[in-house]
């Protein structure tokens, strides 16, 4: 038996033993990436795409309304909306229309496949390493025909069932904390006049985003726990105060903005399920949360950083902002509630 026949065989006896397995989770029991194990369906519910997918993703607009899927090990993002305003400089994409909002680094998208799930049709793609990137749904309002002719356009013509995944990069070591210039960081920081400085601060600085935050100027990052993260998510529901939701891995980041209304605790799995919006949080996959205070222009701003067991940042939780103007005074009742 090949080693292709071995896994497609150990997938289908997995699936009946656990018929509710999750492909993510089904890969990682078996050794492999989601992208390897996806792909053994090519040719029966998978089909390649091939192509520049900038191209492609200038084109979602076409399947109108759809769910927009975005994930790491620790949380999945899905939001429901159709893609508007998509650009790229380079391989930095966006999407920003007011309900698929995007930040897209497209270096990192390797694989795409249109994949059929009992009649649930999606586009889904994968960095190098065979992890997922972005998925995007096709809902009951969305145009099927549109959707055929968009997998039609970028239909790869290897349509072979094996893939050739490249071994993880090695993890970058934070430098010793007495190797940073820690007054020089520190003055940085106190400088900010935007929040998206703060990466090439840490850049300049050799800093790592969690050491950062340890390494900040007093009174600018806490350490807080997960049930604050709860707390806050709780009284932003019940005041009704409209905040944004960051969640990422290497290839996307996903944002929504707005408000956020039914919670719900499922084991160790912490949920928004709105109509337009979930979110699904493993409060076991969570190493660190910090509140950060950022200096703006505009302000003071302020944040939720949540960090997996690896110390990698898998999500942020803001007020509803714009740029030029100040944070929701709201959402800073909420913050100085925890």
């Amino acid at each position: 038996m090949t080693t292709l026949e071995t896994l497609t065989t150990r997938w289908a006896d997995l699936r009946q033993q656990q018929p509710n397995l999750r492909i993510r989770d089904a890969a990682r029991q078996l050794g492999v990436s989601e992208a390897e194990l996806l792909a053994t369906g090519t040719g029966k519910t998978v089909v390649r795409l091939a192509g520049d997918f900038r191209e492609l993703l200038k084109q979602v607009a076409t399947l109108g309304h759809v769910m927009a899927l975005t994930r790491n090990d620790a949380l999945v993002h899905e939001r429901k909306g159709t893609y508007e305003s998509v650009s790229f400089n380079g391989h930095v994409g966006l999407v920003l229309g007011p309900d698929i909002d995007l930040r897209l680094f497209m270096s990192r998208w390797t694989f795409g496949f249109a994949v059929d799930e009992n009649g649930r049709q999606s586009l889904q793609f994968f960095d190098a390493q065979g992890q997922a990137i972005h998925k995007i749904y096709l809902t009951e309002q969305s145009n099927r025909t549109a959707y055929d002719a968009l997998v039609s356009q970028f239909c790869s013509d290897d349509q072979s069932d094996t893939l050739l995944i490249e071994p993880a990069p090695d993890r970058t070591v934070d430098q010793p904390d007495e190797a940073i210039d820690v007054a020089g960081f520190q003055a940085g920081w106190l400088a900010m006049q935007d929040t998206h400085e703060f990466f090439g601060l840490l850049r300049q600085h050799g800093v790592g985003r969690q050491q950062g935050l340890r390494l900040a100027p007093d009174g600018y990052a806490q350490l807080l726990t997960m049930e604050q993260v709860k707390q806050a998510m709780t009284l932003a529901s019940d005041r009704a105060v409209p905040i944004m939701v960051f969640v990422s891995n290497p290839g996307c980041i996903q944002i929504h903005t707005g408000p956020v209304q039914k919670l719900v605790q499922m084991g160790p799995w912490y949920n928004v399920l709105d109509p337009l919006f979930n979110l699904h949080l493993n409060e076991t996959l969570i190493g660190q949360v910090w509140l950060t205070k950022k200096p703006t222009a505009d302000g003071i701003v302020t944040s939720l950083e949540l960090f997996d067991k690896d110390g990698q940042n898998v999500c942020l939780l803001f007020g509803e902002r714009k740029p030029g103007k100040p944070e929701l005074e709201s959402w800073r009742a909420i913050v100085a509630a925890l």
